[in-house]
């Protein structure tokens, strides 16, 4: 009687949830997507403003955003940033429920300034486990990858792999790698991490494409199509690393000679003036491949430039959603 119960609470609290969630407007919308791509440049101070319009406006992913870059920018959880993550979190969102049971590690916590909230952090993980797991049991793959990030348990992650969510796909291969799990004979450990890591960047996962590459040593065309896949998803890490091979800086891989392209690829990546280190990359490796151009080149390489950035997703760095 009583888990009868149980199970028509959670699935009144998770209907309660969905009505909750807001309907942006076209501008709030666009101002929230402007502040996920600049939080995902690591420009979280720029990212502020924007999340805050759609934040204000009840979506929880902005709120949740919002307390991250609040978080990130103050180097620990301030009384504004908790606002918006219990904000996300009484909407249902488990990344905030999860960064509220992780405040006690923070350090405010250490400073002894912690902001004062009616639920303690173990509160914040039952709940989380709670929600989460039912709507793991639900057949949720992104619960059940949030399941392992607040229980530890390699089983969760394992689950959320095998029903392919792509970052859990990543995430269990690099547990792999460390050593996680059991394997017998030894030798399949490797072949599973290169199978998940297959199967993550099939799924689009920039880190997953990045993990597998490691695996194709030797296979030029598969190295050129996932660089090129990577490209075309926003990866500022794999548009510097194409920009430099179109340009024979280094030559490798058997990428043609493109200078006009290398150029313009790397150019657009002055936009990344925040953080993640590509404005030093930027500095050194443009010079070189102006070198090899004619002005009219470099012209047409800055309009192939904003051609790319006007058909493609924003530039990003792809942070984890649960950061440090």
């Amino acid at each position: 009687m009583y888990f009868r119960y149980l199970i028509a609470s959670t699935l009144t609290t998770l209907l309660c949830f969905s009505a909750w969630a807001s309907q942006l407007t076209p501008e709030q919308q666009e101002a929230k997507e402007k502040g996920i791509a600049l939080y995902n440049q690591y420009k979280a101070m720029s990212a502020e403003p924007y999340l805050e319009v759609a934040a204000k406006a009840g979506d929880r992913e902005a709120q949740y955003y919002l307390g991250e870059a609040l978080r990130m920018n103050n180097r620990f959880m301030t009384e504004e940033a908790q606002k918006w993550f219990i904000a996300a979190a009484d909407q249902g969102d488990l990344y905030a429920m999860l960064r509220l049971s992780r405040s006690g590690s923070d350090l405010c916590s250490a400073m002894s300034n912690c902001p004062s909230d009616s639920k303690t952090a173990w509160d914040w993980l039952k709940q989380a486990r709670e929600i989460g797991k039912a709507r793991a049991d639900a057949g949720d793959s992104e619960a059940m990858y949030i399941m392992y990030l607040g229980t530890n348990d390699l089983e969760w992650l394992e689950k959320s792999a095998d029903a392919g969510y792509a970052p859990a796909q990543y995430l269990l291969a690099s547990r792999y790698q460390e050593g996680k799990g059991f394997f017998f004979p030894p030798w399949k450990r490797s072949e599973k991490v290169e199978e998940l890591a297959k199967k993550s960047a099939e799924g689009d996962f920039v880190a997953g494409i990045f993990l597998y590459q490691q695996f194709l040593k030797g296979d030029d065309t598969a190295i050129r199509y996932w660089t090129e896949k990577a490209v075309s998803l926003g990866s500022a890490e794999a548009i510097y690393g194409y920009g430099a091979f179109l340009a024979h800086e280094p030559e490798q891989y058997g990428f043609p000679l493109d200078p006009i392209k290398a150029y313009g690829f790397i150019y657009m990546l002055k936009d990344l003036d925040g953080g993640g280190g590509m404005q030093e990359n930027v500095e050194y490796k443009l010079p070189k491949v102006a070198s090899k151009m004619t002005p009219e080149q470099i012209e047409e390489a800055k309009v192939f430039a904003a051609k790319w950035k006007a058909t493609h997703p924003p530039l990003s760095f792809f942070p984890p959603k649960l950061g440090f």
